[in-house]
């Protein structure tokens, strides 16, 4: 297993080192590598309000019996709509779900917002929502987050919940459902526990502090998938979590499931 470690060399101890610049860069190297796209992969750019243009991969669903809300994946730190795109995008569109993968400003072939941050939980649960405005109002989709982008999710929702309470307008359109893969908890900590999440998934879990916390804040049972990486949508077994939610998007349309 790799480390990292500070180690002392003793016997260099008593060296005089010189060291000279031998380039010096004007330009800082661009290092987001762009994604290929899989076969029906699309990318877009969605432009915000503030004309900053967001990435967004879809692949649209192919035929399906029935009419299914679209999904809209929203990756977590140091990922893009890349992550999503490996395998998720391709079995979810497969399965009758037109899918969209954003990549938050400062991220994958998004734009880089001026300042020291990409962005707060509240600007990108805005752009998110501007996207989901613009190109999905008439289907409220399903908002699926990953890791920190599940807490971007959790900001989304309180906002819904917050424009039902006090029956006001806001920014923020109605959705058909949330998943929260590997989120972090509503109280910001580390225990990137969290598998699923939403009114009522499927299964039991094995105890964990983070988990357990975000189950008894929304009154729900999560479901644990066992033997998947936290990169849940990468690792080899991509399609156990993929089949989970799979099984639960297919009960949407059942009577009282569609209640947060």
């Amino acid at each position: 297993m790799a480390s990292s470690s500070l180690t002392s060399f003793p016997c260099l101890s008593s060296l005089k080192m010189t060291i000279k610049p031998m380039a010096a860069l004007t330009n800082p190297p661009r290092t987001k590598t762009p994604y290929e796209l899989k076969k029906g992969q699309n990318r877009l750019f969605h432009k915000l309000p503030s004309g900053l243009k967001m990435e967004v991969i879809e692949q649209r669903r192919s035929k399906s019996e029935r009419e299914n809300p679209p999904l809209v994946f929203v990756h977590g730190s140091y990922h893009a709509a890349w992550c999503w795109a490996e395998h998720w995008l391709p079995f979810f569109s497969s399965s009758g779900f037109d899918s969209y993968a954003v990549s938050l400003l400062g991220q994958g072939e998004s734009d880089d917002p001026l300042g020291t941050v990409a962005g707060t939980l509240q600007t990108h649960a805005s752009d998110i929502a501007d996207f989901i405005e613009l190109n999905l109002g008439s289907s409220p989709p399903v908002l699926i987050g990953h890791s920190f982008g599940g807490l971007i999710v959790q900001y989304y929702l309180a906002n819904i919940v917050n424009k039902q309470t006090l029956g006001t307008e806001n920014a923020f359109p109605e959705l058909s459902g949330v998943v929260l893969v590997c989120s972090v908890p509503p109280s910001g900590n580390s225990g990137l526990v969290l598998r699923y999440l939403f009114s009522k998934p499927v299964a039991a879990f094995k105890d964990d502090e983070g988990l357990k916390e975000t189950g008894r804040f929304y009154e729900v049972e999560p479901v644990c998938i066992e033997g998947v990486a936290h990169d849940m949508m990468l690792d080899c077994s991509w399609e156990k979590g993929a089949e989970v939610l799979l099984s639960w998007l297919c009960g949407l349309s059942k009577p009282g499931n569609l209640s947060a």
